[in-house]
């Protein structure tokens, strides 16, 4: 367990934060830490959706269950978190 910094992006929000996450965390767990500085803020809540995470640029999501440290993230990276259908 380590404290892992990650620039995040959410989904309609106009600022990028450096939000610290577990490097034991699940990207679920990601997107709720994500979600608590812009949902409700800047983001309206979407609760018949899904947050997913996937690193800037790249079209895959990772799996929610995956660990931060199982990843291929490196500190201070950016990702985007996303709402989704599923």
């Amino acid at each position: 367990m380590a404290t892992f910094p990650l620039h995040t992006n959410f989904d309609g929000d106009f600022v990028v934060q450096l939000v610290p996450v577990d490097s034991d965390d699940i990207m679920d767990t990601v997107a709720e830490k994500c979600a608590y500085h812009t949902v409700g803020r800047r983001v309206s809540p979407q609760p018949e959706k899904v947050m997913r995470v996937r690193k800037h640029g790249v079209e895959e999501f990772y799996p929610r269950d995956m660990k931060v440290s199982d990843s291929d993230l490196r500190p201070t990276e950016t990702i985007d978190i996303i709402f989704a259908d599923e």
